[in-house]
């Protein structure tokens, strides 16, 4: 489990905090997408969970351990999958995980064992004998999730991992994070590919210069933001315009309409096929229709970081 309360970090004086206040819980088996324009504080956010910089305020616990006072203990319990992975270039994948294995206490025979087991798991084994650098960037993504399994963390950081992965690789992460949650943990994607957040994510925490300014529900997806009807009238006339319009912008395309810009909440849009019935028209469908994830994010963050 992740804690964050009142996180705030201030690069330098004069300049906005590139996080501010920022509070959030991420629970063991859930996965909490983290959504924002780039600058918004994200990589941050990611870069303080994980000990690489300290906040100027507020408090991480990663499983109870501060990050800050508890750093190796904290630390134990934290896999981290940067967006760009940075190795040794001269590294080899067997060795460079048995170095990883040091730091969680794993005997050299289990450290091993456990390296070969993930190297297969994630596809790079034949890769073993050469150095990091003539992988690719998709290999080298998928290395960086062996080293951060190797000390069987509770809690994953994926800071932009979908990135730079064929649709193959992104199905993979996709399951991988699944499973995942299925074993208990707590993962935090960060990830500008908002349709992959609305696929795996219990949660998204949406972050706009510096400050989480929405959290969506899963239930809440499938009912975001602004809602639209879409009527097709089996006997339409002129006269359906002006029984429609007291509902919202109308738009048609001959015995179909669309009503926009609703002026009726979204509970009472049953009131829209009542008014038609009464007005004697034969109504052969009706459905209503709300934002996507993208459409919504964007009319929250306003085009701005």
């Amino acid at each position: 489990m992740i804690q964050i309360t009142g996180l705030t970090k201030q690069y330098s004086k004069g300049r906005p905090p590139a996080v501010k206040d920022l509070s959030l819980e991420i629970n063991a088996g859930e996965i909490m997408g983290f959504a924002g324009l780039n600058g918004a504080g994200k990589t941050t956010t990611i870069r303080i969970l994980c000990g690489i910089i300290f906040p100027t305020s507020g408090k991480v616990l990663i499983n109870g351990k501060d990050i800050v006072k508890e750093k190796v203990e904290s630390s134990k319990h934290i896999g981290w999958v940067p967006e760009l992975p940075n190795f040794d270039p001269n590294g080899k994948a067997v060795s460079l995980l048995k170095y990883y294995a040091g730091f969680y206490g794993i005997n050299p025979s289990d450290a091993e064992e456990k390296a070969v087991m993930l190297l297969k798991k994630f596809g790079i084994w034949d890769a073993r004998k050469i150095p990091l650098k003539s992988y690719s960037q998709g290999m080298k993504k998928r290395f960086s999730i062996a080293a951060a399994m190797m000390g069987d963390p509770d809690n994953f950081l994926f800071d932009e991992t979908l990135n730079g992965l064929d649709p193959e690789g992104v199905k993979n992460m996709r399951d991988f994070m699944v499973s995942l949650k299925k074993e208990g943990k707590a993962v935090f994607l960060s990830s500008h590919i908002l349709s992959e957040l609305e696929n795996v994510a219990d949660r998204i925490a949406i972050i706009r210069r510096g400050s989480i300014i929405k959290i969506v529900e899963r239930s809440e997806l499938s009912n975001l933001g602004k809602v639209s009807i879409r009527i097709q009238i089996r006997n339409p006339d002129e006269n359906v315009d002006s029984i429609l319009q007291p509902f919202g912008n109308v738009s048609k395309d001959r015995n179909i309409y669309k009503i926009t810009e609703m002026k009726v909440a979204r509970a009472d849009t049953y009131r829209v096929s009542d008014a038609l019935f009464r007005a004697g028209y034969q109504i052969n469908s009706l459905s209503t229709e709300s934002e996507g994830l993208e459409e919504y994010f964007l009319e929250l963050v306003g085009g701005g970081k």
